[in-house]
C-alpha cells in the first residue's frame, strides 16, 4: 500500500476501525486477544457509533467505543495518547457510567451487567513489567475473587518490545504501534482480522473527507495539549513569583511527563527549561 498511513492510535481512526458496524469481526477479535473469555466472543452490537464534527472538533470529547455482547457483558473501550494523570480514576469513572447505563431503576441489582473496560495507552501508566494488566476485585488476604462484574484492562504500548506471533493481542499493538511493521505485513495473511484492519485504515487514509475529519481531531488534540501546557506554565510562573524553586521544578517535571511522547525530547526542553537528559531520565 502506497497511501501514506493515518496514525490509527489517533482516537478518531482507532473508533473508524475497531467501532465500526460495517466491521464487527476486527473489534471481536480485538476483544477475544484482550479479554481471553473462557468462551469466545461471537458477537458484539455497538451502542455509541455517533461521530459527528461536533464531536470530533471538541478536545474534551471521548470517542471511545461501547459494545454489548450476546451473553449481555457491556464493554468500554478507549484509545488514550496523552497522559493527563488521571487514567485510574478516569477509567474507574467510565466503568461506573457504563455499569449503569442499562438500569432504568427498576428489577434487580442482580441483573446488572458485567462491565469491562479496555484502556490502550500511548505511554506508560504501571509499575508493572509486562504491557497487558488486567484488574479485578478479589481478596487482600487469598486473592479470592469477589465478582467479576468488574473488570479492568490497561494495555500500554511502549512497553511492548517485539511482536509476539503467537500472542494476537500482541499482534493488534504491534499494528497500533506501526502498520508497516514488517511482521504485521506478514502476519496480514494469516490474521484476515487484521488484514480487514488495515484494509480499513487505508481506504481511510486515501478519503479526502476522512483526512479533513484527522485533521480537526489532531488539531483538537493539539488545542488541548496547548492548553494542559499553558495552565501548568502558568503553575510555574507563579513558583517563580513566590520564590519556591522545589514547586517549580515538580511543575516542570509534571509538564515534561505529560508531553513525552506526543512532542520531541528537545522541544520538550525547549518548552520547560529541563535539559534534553533530565527528560530521557523520565522515561
Amino acid at each position: 500500500m502506497c497511501t501514506q498511513l493515518f496514525d490509527p492510535k489517533v482516537d478518531y481512526v482507532f473508533k473508524n476501525i475497531f467501532g465500526s458496524e460495517k466491521h464487527p469481526r476486527i473489534l471481536i477479535s480485538f476483544l477475544n486477544a484482550c479479554i481471553k473469555p473462557k468462551e469466545p466472543i461471537v458477537e458484539v452490537k455497538l451502542k455509541n457509533t455517533e461521530l459527528t464534527k461536533e464531536y470530533i472538533e471538541d478536545s474534551f470529547s471521548r470517542l471511545d467505543i461501547l459494545a454489548k455482547t450476546s451473553t449481555g457483558e457491556l464493554i468500554n473501550i478507549e484509545m488514550q495518547r496523552a497522559d493527563e494523570r488521571n487514567m485510574v480514576k478516569r477509567s474507574l469513572y467510565y466503568w461506573s457510567k457504563a455499569y449503569i447505563s442499562e438500569y432504568t431503576g427498576k428489577g434487580a441489582y442482580a441483573n446488572l451487567p458485567r462491565t469491562i473496560c479496555i484502556n490502550v495507552l500511548d505511554f506508560i501508566l504501571l509499575e508493572e513489567e509486562n504491557f497487558h494488566n488486567k484488574y479485578l476485585i478479589q481478596n487482600a488476604k487469598n486473592n479470592n475473587l469477589l465478582t467479576d462484574t468488574l473488570e479492568l484492562h490497561f494495555i500500554e504500548i511502549p512497553k511492548m518490545k517485539d511482536i509476539d506471533e503467537s500472542d494476537l493481542l500482541s499482534i493488534w499493538v504491534g499494528f497500533l504501534e506501526d502498520p508497516n511493521n514488517e511482521k504485521v505485513i506478514s502476519l496480514e495473511r494469516k490474521v484476515e482480522e487484521l488484514q480487514e484492519a488495515k484494509e480499513e485504515l487505508a481506504r481511510i487514509s486515501r478519503d479526502p473527507k476522512e483526512a479533513e475529519n484527522y485533521r480537526m481531531r489532531e488539531n483538537a488534540r493539539n488545542d488541548r495539549l496547548n492548553a494542559l501546557l499553558s495552565a501548568e506554565e502558568k503553575g510555574i510562573a507563579k513558583g517563580i513569583v513566590q520564590g519556591r524553586a522545589e514547586g517549580e521544578n515538580l511543575a516542570k517535571i509534571n509538564i515534561a511527563k505529560g508531553l513525552i511522547g506526543l512532542i520531541s525530547d528537545e522541544l520538550i526542553a525547549e518548552k520547560t527549561g529541563l535539559s534534553v537528559e533530565e527528560i530521557k531520565k523520565l522515561k
